[in-house]
């Protein structure tokens, strides 16, 4: 497959082959639905548990006379009737992580880097190098090439990119070993630097 290759100003840069393993597989929502659900159920903290009776530390020691105090006949003061006590029939401790099949992960990312270049909205930038790492100066070369909600996608962080889009919303920047089902799809057009394609498909030959 092949797509032209332009600079961050808006000029031609050649051609660049993308491998149709990578960017040419048909859409399936069936692995992009495994995928995306996997990514956000991980995403997800750990429910945190109450301290239960056993879990406080509180003398067990029966701490009044059985008889004669005028008061109930109290013993462990970790029971959840006193201050500091351990909490009855709390919420327990829930991990939400799941487990997915490698080869299903490298097929949901392939996918949707195919559903992007199927729809046409994938572009494929030169490098991010900024002369000016300015946002006026980002946005003004975004706008020759038609770009306001995007993922960039580079070798490595681009650093001076980074600083310059930060501010800016529904812009982002990744790594290619960052690259993920979600974000991908979460955006509307997906840019990749010429880096980034050869590391996508070091990463899948690898």
């Amino acid at each position: 497959m092949k797509v032209k290759m332009q600079t961050l100003e808006g000029k031609a840069s050649g051609d660049i082959e993308l491998p149709e393993a990578i960017f040419g597989l048909e859409a399936r929502a069936d692995i992009l639905h495994r995928v995306v659900t996997w990514q956000l159920a991980n995403r997800r903290g750990v429910a945190r548990p109450a301290r239960e009776r056993s879990d406080v530390a509180r003398t067990g020691k029966k701490f009044g006379r059985q008889k004669g105090s005028g008061g109930a006949r109290h013993g462990d003061r970790g029971a959840p009737i006193f201050v500091g006590g351990g909490k009855a029939h709390g919420p327990r401790k829930r991990t939400f992580e799941q487990s997915l099949n490698k080869k299903v992960r490298a097929l949901g990312l392939k996918t949707a880097l195919s559903v992007k270049a199927a729809e046409g909205k994938l572009v494929v930038l030169k490098d991010l190098e900024l002369k000016d790492a300015k946002t006026k100066a980002v946005l003004a070369s975004l706008g020759k090439l038609g770009i306001e909600k995007a993922l960039f996608i580079d070798g490595d962080k681009p650093e001076a990119f980074g600083k310059a889009i930060r501010n800016l919303p529904h812009l982002d920047v990744l790594p290619s070993a960052g690259a993920n089902v979600y974000d991908i799809l979460n955006h509307d057009t997906l840019v990749l630097t010429e880096a980034a394609v050869a590391k996508l498909e070091a990463r899948f030959n690898g």
